[in-house]
């Protein structure tokens, strides 16, 4: 065994003897069936961090690397049962590469890439040392030669990929020659069984195409047969509360809301840390803080704050992923920020609607700190003021609700351009931004009867608070919109639910300005 030549399931041992270790051992026989097939055997896994994917690299590793015996480790294990299993175990040269441990500042970026070819080389002398000799194209000849002479390929293992692009930020040329060293290593090369590549961002991307474009992704916008295999599945979370007596609504409202093709997927580091500490707070302060966050939605981007505002009130954005770079530099619209924050974890994406939102508690807890500060100091007077407007709302205080409203359009107008219907959305929404305590993420412009309503809030289970149905109007009249309501039957769609509804129309005028009509409806009734 090398340092990076096969070397050993040291790691992946440790994962599967933690107190919580869930099995995703089925991935391996996803990749076995890739194995020495050109068109399919060059994976890249991109997700936030903290999802699973060094343990992914880790378990590969031992599972196919030769000199350890990794039997015992995959006993009982889902992979077992696979009729691939036993004809890999064990029988493949890995090499496997962190290419954060090359990198440990920024001196080291001139001179990483010869040095990481000379310490892999170095690791196949050992073993291969009387097939090769020193060769002018580094690493790609030293392994051609290898297989030249013996017929042997390599599985080739590469954790954090993507590190060069987010330490070397501003270093073009240190990132296009780490990019020609990818190319060469793997394009066209017969002594590749499989390799597999994990990291933040996607394969980078120069103009539309991708700069190793023999590379299939499974990202967080797109994760194809391996969305299960990074995170929690809801499954595996409900498990883990009733085991460590944990109660799983209030977890499924903190961590839960990554969507991941038809799936749920949680943070599995935040899970974990909730299990042991018993505490349902943000655990995203040893990994991507608040002050990245920061760096972001502080920048001066068309719409970009606006956004921002809107997804805080438990909102949702239209956006373009398509034309983002899969770099930290290349921002141009906010839409590329937006994309960015996707992949880092803070936006979760629901790929029907092209929509993009703030996943969970925890995450808007997140950005809560990153607006504290200049710039943003109205948005969190208005957020602050949001659980006394919500009290008002729910005692049917007209006139309390309107001020409320009138008070965070005050307090957002230097961000908000309020100019339309959309931005009086984006007011509300921030007004109501505690309702996510008491209710699920609201229904923007939800079909009902004979329209659609504006926004809906429908209340958690078990959580004895009315259904809010809200309609707005600008320059016409808050009875008006409660007119509208009652007119077009709105509240049809609402009669398989037997709670309190409260119907409530808010209006803007530039010179009545703000005005509010509650109504409580009897869905039962249908009054």
């Amino acid at each position: 065994m090398g340092l990076y030549v096969n070397p050993g399931n040291g790691a992946f041992k440790q994962a599967v003897t933690d107190d919580i270790y869930i099995d995703k051992t089925d991935m391996i026989a996803l990749m076995n069936r890739k194995l020495n097939k050109s068109r399919v055997k060059y994976v890249c896994v991109s997700r936030p961090r903290r999802f699973g994917k060094s343990m992914a690299a880790d378990m590969l590793t031992a599972y196919y690397g030769k000199g350890c015996d990794s039997g015992a480790l995959f006993s009982g294990k889902r992979i077992e049962r696979d009729e691939s299993y036993r004809t890999h175990l064990n029988r493949h040269d890995v090499i496997r590469l962190d290419i954060q441990r090359f990198l440990f500042d920024k001196s080291h970026l001139d001179i990483f890439i010869e040095k990481l070819q000379e310490a892999v080389i170095r690791d196949l002398r050992e073993e291969y040392g009387d097939c090769f000799e020193v060769d002018p194209y580094g690493l790609p000849g030293v392994l051609g030669q290898i297989y030249a002479k013996t017929g042997k390929g390599f599985i080739i293992i590469i954790d954090e990929w993507d590190c060069v692009f987010r330490f070397a930020k501003e270093r073009v040329e240190v990132q296009k020659a780490y990019l020609d060293f990818l190319r060469g290593l793997f394009k066209g090369a017969e002594y590749v069984e499989l390799a597999y590549m994990t990291g933040i961002l996607p394969v980078k991307k120069y103009g539309e195409h991708s700069a190793i474009n023999i590379f299939k992704e499974y990202s967080i916008l797109s994760p194809g047969s391996l969305a299960q295999y990074f995170g929690f599945t809801e499954k595996e979370v409900k498990s883990l509360c009733e085991r460590y007596d944990v109660d799983y609504s209030t977890a499924q409202r903190w961590y839960d809301g990554y969507l991941l093709g038809d799936m749920h997927i949680y943070n599995p580091q935040s899970v974990t840390e909730l299990m042991d500490n018993g505490d349902f707070q943000s655990y995203w302060t040893g990994t991507e803080t608040y002050e990245a966050l920061k760096v972001y939605i502080d920048l001066n981007f068309d719409g970009l704050k606006e956004a921002v505002i809107e997804m805080l009130g438990n909102g949702r954005c239209l956006i373009n992923t398509r034309k983002f770079q899969n770099d930290m530099t290349t921002l141009r619209t906010r839409d590329d920020v937006l994309t960015l924050l996707l992949h880092l974890g803070y936006l979760t994406y629901e790929k029907r609607t092209g929509e993009a939102l703030i996943p969970n508690q925890e995450i808007a807890q997140e950005f809560m700190n990153a607006i504290e500060g200049p710039g943003w100091d109205g948005v969190h007077r208005a957020i602050r003021r949001s659980a006394d407007l919500l009290a008002s709302t729910w005692a049917m205080d007209q006139e309390a609700v309107a001020e409320g409203v009138a008070a965070v359009h005050n307090e957002t107008a230097s961000i908000l351009k309020y100019n339309d219907e959309n931005a009086l959305k984006c007011t509300v929404l921030m007004a109501y931004y505690s309702a996510s305590a008491w209710y699920l993420p609201p229904v923007m412009e939800l079909p009902s009867g004979r329209g659609f309503a504006d926004i809906v809030y429908l209340p958690r289970k078990h959580v004895n608070r009315p259904a809010l149905l809200i309609e707005l109007k600008w320059k016409k009249s808050a009875g008006g919109a409660i007119a509208q309501i009652r007119d077009r039957n709105y509240a049809d769609w609402m009669k398989e639910y037997t709670g309190d509804i409260l119907l409530i129309g808010i209006n803007y005028d530039e010179k009545k300005g703000h005005e509010c009509v509650i109504e409580a409806y009897d869905s039962r009734s249908g009054q």
